[in-house]
Parts: C-alpha cells; sequence; structure tokens
C-alpha cells in the first residue's frame, strides 16, 4: 500500500484510482486548483468524478475550499490536524491577478475572531491580492 493510500485510509477515504491520482496531482502543485484545472489535466476523466473527488476530500479535511475573489472555487491540500468536523487552515491566502494563480500563505493565520453571542462562524476567507512574485519579477 503506497503513502497515499494510507493516508486517504486514516482519513476515511476509499483510495481509488482516481483519487489517488487527484492528490498526487495536487500534492505536486504550489498553487491552488480549480475543477477546470483538474479536468484539463486528467482529459479523459469525467468532471463529475473529479467534482465528487474534490467535495470528498473537502468532506474529510483533506483540502480547503479558497474563494479568491474571481467566483471560481479552488482547492488546496491541507495542512496536518483537519479532519472530517474541522478544518484548521486559517491561514491567508494571496490571489494573483495577473497569472490568476491563488497561494496559501500558511505562515501567516488568521487570528481567533470571537464573535458576538449568538453569531456562528460557517466560513472563513482572507484573501490578499495583487501581483505573485513572479509576476513583480516580469513587471
Amino acid at each position: 500500500m503506497s503513502d497515499i493510500e494510507k493516508f486517504l485510509t486514516e482519513k476515511k477515504v476509499r483510495p481509488t484510482a482516481m483519487r489517488i491520482l487527484t492528490f498526487r496531482f495536487m500534492a505536486q502543485k504550489k498553487t491552488a486548483i480549480s475543477l477546470s484545472d483538474l479536468e484539463s489535466f486528467f482529459k479523459k476523466s469525467d468532471r463529475t468524478t473529479l467534482y465528487r473527488t474534490l467535495k470528498t476530500f473537502e468532506e474529510n479535511g483533506i483540502v480547503h475550499q479558497i474563494n479568491d475573489g474571481n467566483g471560481i472555487p479552488k482547492y488546496a491540500l491541507c495542512r496536518d490536524g483537519c479532519d472530517h468536523q474541522v478544518h484548521n487552515d486559517l491561514h491567508l491566502h494571496f490571489h494573483c491577478k495577473r497569472c490568476e494563480e491563488t497561494h496559501c500563505l500558511t505562515e501567516h493565520l488568521i487570528p481567533q475572531i470571537n464573535l458576538p453571542e449568538g453569531y456562528l462562524v460557517q466560513d472563513m476567507d482572507l484573501v490578499v491580492s495583487g501581483l505573485c512574485d513572479k509576476c513583480t519579477s516580469i513587471a
């Protein structure tokens, strides 16, 4: 059994061929990916299968969704400590306006926010936009 298969099994996700390939693809990327990115890479795969793979990963604490302001959800692998109940990926994201890449800036954590009584947090995103290091070097 491969390391990816072991990891998925520990996360209570059945390690199908497509899930293993998707995880491997995401692990090699340094940026967040969209469903379209997956479709472009896995040209012969069904869009629904790829979507379900991302959703299964998200529901089981393997990936987190990033809304970077362009209206298309992107996904990145979670750090250690996420599970099906709690995502511990409260960090800054950076969206480059030129190349359209979105990066997780895991070293910049979002502080705990104490909301007034009666408020319930369901989602939290903090996205900074501008030009990434690659794009500023060619500006």
